[in-house]
């Protein structure tokens, strides 16, 4: 049965909703990078995959160090305070790229990518959940998922500007400076912070959760938020080892270089992976997020196991497909493990943004199997992790059932 159509948006949080969609594309544009990144340290600095994943490895370091810090900041302080510091941590790791370029230093740009992914820390823990707050809690899930649609878009932009820049028309090293695209989006965060600077946003305010005996309720009582704190992980180890390898990937199988691989992972995969987020934001506002969740897990395991059997094109089908596939599944489980949480909502969202660090331990894993065997094998990462994403869709909508 098809639910009455809520608001999306509540009628006095428009402006500052249209304020925190800018983050989605900032923090997207920043991920998206290191796709291309990958690929070109591998070559310009000849080194292995699952040495040259420690890019992704780094980055998402930076959201397990500063996920609880982040949380208290935002707690004692207020979100948009959270999102100036957030914005301003991501342009000094930007300029880092500076000295990074002229020493030619892995290590520098390391440092870098951690500096900036301390600073994404404190954007998502804060934009996340305040994104699910304003409007209609029956619409939370469409909500964030409409914001992050605007993530998908940063990450489409990403790998043709960067891919256009680093590598040439045959696929080889290009002549650009690696440096320059993150100058560029240093200066963009930095103007954005001053705007956040100067507006006020609606500060949010829960209350507290008693028991029958007006004691206070543990946030780890709520065995749905600790099982979508596992699946955001696993979803997380999925999506972020794909997105590191699917350069490696295509041009290892011989279907095109890597400048083309760029193109094709921005206009297929993560032009796919925008249009799912914006359909799947429409499509909530009548189907429970719960079922949707369920149906794209099932579609994710399907395409990812016809990876693993190596049927040529169709499986790169099933790659592309897969983005679409699993385009909703972080703000949809993000919003769901939020569910209820009240006052628990900013600590429960500093441990949610700790599960990025699954992009530490995906590319790692990925990079090792296919060091060791090849990439298609490698396929075993994500597939699994996907599973685990199945199962907690399953079980959020029997509870839905139940309920």
């Amino acid at each position: 049965m098809k639910r009455k159509r809520i608001p999306l948006i509540g009628e006095s949080y428009v402006v500052p909703f249209i304020l925190i969609i800018s983050l989605f594309f900032l923090w997207g544009f920043a991920h998206a990078i290191l796709d291309v990144l990958n690929k070109h340290f591998q070559e310009l600095l000849d080194i292995t995959k699952s040495h040259s994943a420690m890019i992704q490895a780094m980055m998402y370091l930076g959201y397990f160090v500063m996920a609880i810090p982040a949380g208290l900041f935002i707690t004692r302080f207020g979100y948009r305070r959270g999102v100036v510091f957030g914005l301003l941590l991501y342009g000094i790791g930007a300029f880092i790229f500076i000295p990074g370029q002229h020493y030619m230093s892995f290590n520098i740009f390391l440092f870098a990518l951690f500096v900036i992914g301390c600073g994404l820390t404190f954007l998502e823990t804060a934009a996340n959940p305040y994104a699910t707050e304003l409007g209609p809690k029956e619409t939370a899930a469409s909500r964030l998922n409409f914001a992050q649609s605007f993530n998908g878009l940063g990450c489409i932009c990403a790998p043709i500007l960067t891919g256009l820049l680093l590598f040439s028309d045959d696929g080889g090293q290009g002549s650009g400076n690696v440096a320059l695209p993150y100058v560029c989006m240093g200066v963009v965060v930095l103007l954005v912070a001053l705007v956040f600077s100067r507006v006020k946003l609606p500060e949010i305010e829960h209350e507290k959760e008693v028991d029958a005996e007006g004691r206070a309720v543990s946030l780890w009582s709520h065995r749905l938020f600790v099982f979508g704190l596992i699946a955001l992980f696993a979803y997380e180890i999925g999506e972020i080892s794909i997105n590191s390898f699917f350069i490696n990937y295509v041009v290892e199988q011989g279907w095109m270089h890597a400048r083309e691989a760029s193109w094709v992972l921005s206009f297929g995969g993560l032009g796919l992976f925008m249009l799912g987020r914006f359909a799947g934001s429409w499509i909530m506002r009548s189907v429970r997020a719960e079922k949707m969740l369920f149906y794209c897990a099932s579609g994710v395991v399907a395409t990812t196991a016809l990876v693993l059997l190596d049927w040529g094109m169709v499986s790169l089908v099933a790659l592309l497909c897969g983005y679409a596939f699993e385009a909703i599944m972080f703000p949809t489980i993000f919003a769901l493990s939020l569910r209820g949480l009240g006052a628990h909502t900013k600590r429960a969202s500093s441990f949610l943004m700790m599960t990025p660090v699954g992009g530490v331990v995906g590319p790692l894993l990925m990079g090792l199997v296919a060091d060791y065997s090849n990439m298609v094998l490698s396929f075993v990462v994500p597939f699994a992790a996907y599973i685990i994403v199945w199962f907690y869709a399953r079980h959020i909508l029997s509870a839905s059932r139940t309920a």
